[in-house]
């Protein structure tokens, strides 16, 4: 099973989420379980739940500060790597679960459905005890008083009620990946088969010396033509592009501790680290050396 490649899962999520199937089933599954719901890409670097209906209030105080916030990526992270073969829970530190369930298109994996945060058991005041002391060794400040409430009135779930949460959830998986399949073929019918061809070369190429000449040369066009269509179809130019592509690779990367930055530059395409520092902050507004330490939590 792979995964499809972030940039056209992003794709075509966000036309899932367009879509009325999905919004009705959403709405259905959230009143009836009292459960929060996502759909979300192969990658995000975002809080899957993170202001919607039936977010836990607890999770609403930890995502307001970084170290907390940091943590609960992480755990976003593993939990749909988990997930890549089939539905997974996770627990957080505080003990909250978390569900994914992958949407299979043929041998890829174009996105997850989400569930949780919510406790599979009644928590107790040594649970929330062993938290407090996790957040202060974090050296994090808070409101006792407030986080106590908030802790505990986050919803309980028993395991059965889970259960069957999760089976609703894998059924509309399997829906949702024929309607996925329908999205695709419309936005490759959509797309010019040479834009589509030296969108899979750059992926393929991307730690190479790309320019526009080559690009325009491997899919048999000239460079005029190619650089017009391109921009056309994709909405920013070719170098834009290319920059975009490999700073994803690059954030995944970097959550690998023992590859340095440097390294992950090359990797990635650019041949020098000054660049490759200076195209990351003009993209996502802090070094790659902050966005790591944002990962990480320092």
């Amino acid at each position: 099973m792979t995964l499809m490649d972030p940039a056209e899962s992003r794709n075509l999520i966000e036309a899932l989420l367009r879509s009325e199937v999905y919004q009705e089933y959403e709405r259905a599954f959230s009143e009836a379980t009292g459960l929060v719901l996502s759909l979300r890409p192969v990658e995000s670097w975002r809080l899957t739940h993170h202001g919607k209906r039936h977010e836990s209030p607890f999770c609403s105080l930890m995502s307001a500060q970084s170290r907390s916030c940091a943590a609960c990526l992480q755990v976003q992270q593993r939990l749909v790597e988990m997930a890549v073969e089939g539905a997974r829970t996770i627990h957080c530190f505080a003990g909250l679960s978390d569900t994914a369930v992958p949407i299979r298109l043929g041998n890829q994996i174009v996105g997850f459905l989400q569930t949780g945060q919510v406790f599979r058991k009644r928590p107790t005041r040594q649970q929330f005890a062993r938290v407090c002391k996790t957040l202060e060794d974090w050296g994090l400040q808070y409101d006792r008083a407030q986080l106590e409430e908030a802790f505990f009135k986050t919803r309980v779930v028993s395991p059965r009620q889970h259960e069957s949460a999760v089976k609703l959830l894998s059924i509309f998986a399997q829906h949702l990946a024929l309607i996925s399949n329908q999205v695709l073929l419309q936005q490759k019918n959509a797309e010019p088969p040479v834009i589509r061809k030296a969108k899979e070369y750059i992926l393929e190429h991307m730690a190479e010396d790309l320019s526009l000449t080559r690009v325009a040369r491997a899919v048999n066009t000239s460079t005029f033509y190619f650089c017009k269509m391109f921009k056309k179809y994709t909405g920013i130019n070719f170098t834009d592009y290319l920059s975009r592509v490999r700073i994803e690779k690059a954030k995944n990367l970097l959550l690998n501790p023992n590859l340095r930055v440097s390294e992950i530059a090359f990797e990635v395409g650019f041949q020098s680290l000054t660049h490759f520092n200076r195209v990351f902050k003009r993209i996502l507004g802090q070094s790659p050396t902050q966005y790591r330490a944002q990962l990480s939590g320092r």
